[in-house]
């Protein structure tokens, strides 16, 4: 259903060096960039997470409500993903742990501030 999630940046090269990283344990790497993006996915047919520049040129902002799920595909994989973005700068919004019945979860803020959560249901 989803085809590609875009996140704002004010540094874009900060950015890809903590997104190559961080989705590389997922196995993703820029499918596609350009002066202002970075497309990271497995592969075209799967869904994309994008950073970018505004392209109004105005700076890029949080969006209140916004957050970006990432699915490791196991609990070890939400705990390894969010040591990961711990240790390339991210903020804590939440360690790994059960949130409600079969839902675990890891919960940060990237280096721009946008919210992602690395989980895995059951």
């Amino acid at each position: 259903m989803i085809g590609y999630v875009t996140l704002g940046t004010n540094d874009l090269p900060k950015a890809e060096a903590f997104y190559t990283e961080l989705l590389g344990l997922l196995g993703a790497k820029i499918l596609l960039q350009d002066e202002r993006m970075r497309f990271y996915g497995t592969g075209p047919e799967a869904p994309i997470l994008s950073i970018c520049k505004p392209y109004d040129e105005k700076p890029a902002t949080v969006g209140n409500g916004v957050m970006v799920a990432l699915a490791p595909g196991s609990r070890e994989g939400v705990d390894q993903l969010y040591a990961k973005a711990m240790a390339l700068g991210a903020s804590d919004e939440g360690p790994p742990g059960e949130r409600g019945t079969g839902f675990y979860g890891g919960y940060f803020r990237d280096l721009d501030g946008n919210k992602l959560v690395a989980f895995h249901m059951g």
